[in-house]
């Protein structure tokens, strides 16, 4: 079954199995399983043993990563108990006088934190849900614009964690390549500018749309859906003398430090030999961010502003040292559901073989890939772009998708020009695509524990607003790699026209239906 199409079949049974049943944890342990079985054979004994070997392997790696989400949600915890988000939510009541101002700052908030996808999720959902909450914004929306403003802020942003992986797949200097791939990026660019046309504009359509009336019209802002990512303890009670800057003041030295531990360990660590030099590894702060372990860089940099934020908070007594202890064990199981998923998520790609290894997705994409002819290459922005997508969707890794499709990309087209770097960026584009749509996406899990949605109703809701700037990039990429040859600027000119007139093609006949459709309805 290694290296064949099986491969997937894990990812298969468990998105249709979650789609169908709406019970993510099991479909996730289901799929996991029938991977094991088909690599043992059959063997069931076998099959668990595999299944908890790749487990073991999978959360190890990530132990960081979970360290990471387990410090947010004690500080999401604290931020409650200090009377700062109560008091951030009062105010920004007062300043922001509209649902389409609320929309449109969660939107802001969302592309400013831009240094890493974990980290956007967890904070924009914890600072900006009680706006959003007051002006009826239905927790479905909220997640899509908590994922829609993540990983399309992080793959266009040069210092993030997503730019150190991309650069990390490009030969040269690949962070000056990463950096070129930027303007061709339609899928990122165009979902952010989405964002903010359909804030301002209030343009809603599918089960969006349903979930946005049912929350205006009942107040209830999950639309009847009972099983939700986290669970809020209802015991925490926020200090009545808590003030805005007891908010603001963490979220910006968590920013800081998790920033300072991104540089820090791209220049003093070697994760490579795993030891510290003694002399600067880097020679700039850009290369720094390129050299550095992105999860364990967070996990240092939230664990040193756990220490500042609680010295801070005692020593202005908003927050005693007992409510600080307490708050370790209420702030880790508000990440519980999260953590569970994530390490589902993480051995269904791991059995799959998204990096190699196991079932060996990676080979069999490798070997499909080398039997596309070069008479096609002007399509081939476009193919990578699907090829992308449907990676991604299967295996809900966006790193693993352009980690083997980059180089793949780069060793057939010769590694520079125009044709590359609209390559590159559609398969780029494509991994934050299918990371988008799919239900074992890590990120989209993060998406729906931050804006406190159901999972499945998370993924239902945001596939048509997805989809639609899916189709839209992928009209775009035919035509620009059709006219690759007169150069990337013109060639990205014409790109974005097509992309840009699409978009408004499709915003006028939404509006269009919707006018339509509440005209039949009175």
């Amino acid at each position: 079954m290694e290296g064949t199409f099986w491969a997937f079949a894990p990812a298969i049974i468990a998105i249709i199995l979650a789609l169908i049943s709406k019970q993510v944890y099991i479909s996730l342990f289901v799929g996991i399983l029938t991977g094991a079985l088909l690599y043992t054979g059959g063997n069931p004994l076998q099959a668990l043993g595999v299944l908890y070997t790749v487990m073991s392997e999978k959360v190890g790696a990530n132990v960081p990563i979970i360290v990471f989400l387990v410090v947010l949600g004690i500080f999401v915890v604290l931020m409650q108990k200090s009377g700062g988000s109560r008091a951030y939510g009062e105010w920004a009541g007062k300043k922001i006088s509209s649902k389409s101002g609320a929309l449109a700052a969660t939107g802001a908030l969302g592309c400013l934190i831009f240094v890493d996808d974990y980290f956007n999720c967890l904070t924009v959902g914890s600072v900006m849900r009680p706006i959003t909450d007051k002006f009826r914004v239905s927790h479905a929306k909220l997640a899509w614009l908590i994922d829609s403003t993540a990983a399309p802020v992080c793959i266009i942003a040069p210092i993030s964690s997503w730019a150190a992986a991309v650069s990390g797949q490009l030969e040269g200097n690949g962070l000056t390549v990463f950096i070129q791939t930027i303007p061709f990026n339609v899928y990122a660019i165009l979902t952010i500018i989405m964002v903010f046309s359909f804030c301002f504009l209030r343009i809603d359509y599918g089960k969006m749309k349903k979930n946005e009336t049912i929350a205006e019209t009942t107040g209830d802002l999950n639309a009847g859906e009972t099983e939700l990512p986290t669970d809020e303890d209802s015991s925490i009670v926020a200090n009545p003398k808590g003030k805005v800057r007891h908010l603001i003041i963490p979220v910006i030295i968590l920013i800081a430090c998790c920033v300072g531990g991104m540089i820090y360990s791209g220049f003093f660590y070697n994760w490579d030999s795993g030891t510290y030099g003694t002399e600067l590894q880097s020679a700039s702060v850009i290369e720094a961010f390129a050299n550095c372990d992105a999860g364990t860089s967070l996990a240092i940099g939230s664990t040193i502003a756990l220490i500042l934020v609680a010295a801070y908070y005692m020593m202005a007594r908003i927050v005693s040292f007992k409510e600080i202890t307490n708050s370790f064990t209420q702030g880790f199981k508000t990440m519980v559901p999260a953590i569970l998923i994530l390490t589902f998520a993480w051995t269904i790609a791991g059995i799959m073989g998204a990096k190699g290894g196991y079932l060996d997705a990676q080979s069999f994409v490798e070997t499909n890939m080398a039997l596309i002819p070069a008479t096609v290459q002007s399509l081939f922005p476009a193919i990578f772009f699907i090829l992308a997508c449907g990676i991604a969707f299967a295996t809900g890794t966006s790193w693993g998708t352009f980690g083997v499709l980059v180089p793949i990309a780069v060793t057939i087209l010769g590694g520079s020009g125009t044709l590359v770097l609209m390559t590159v960026s559609a398969t780029l584009g494509g991994a934050v695509f299918g990371d988008h749509v799919s239900p074992i996406s890590d990120t989209t899990i993060l998406a729906s524990t931050g804006g406190n949605c159901n999972h499945v109703d998370h993924v239902k809701t945001q596939f048509p607003y997805a989809a639609l700037i899916a189709v839209i990039t992928f009209i775009s990429y035919v035509v620009a790699g059709l006219l690759s040859t007169l150069g990337s600027v013109v060639s990205c000119v014409i790109m974005w026209g097509v992309a840009l007139v699409l978009f408004l093609i499709a915003v006028l006949v939404i509006k269009a239906v919707s006018k339509k459709n509440a005209i039949v309805s009175k």
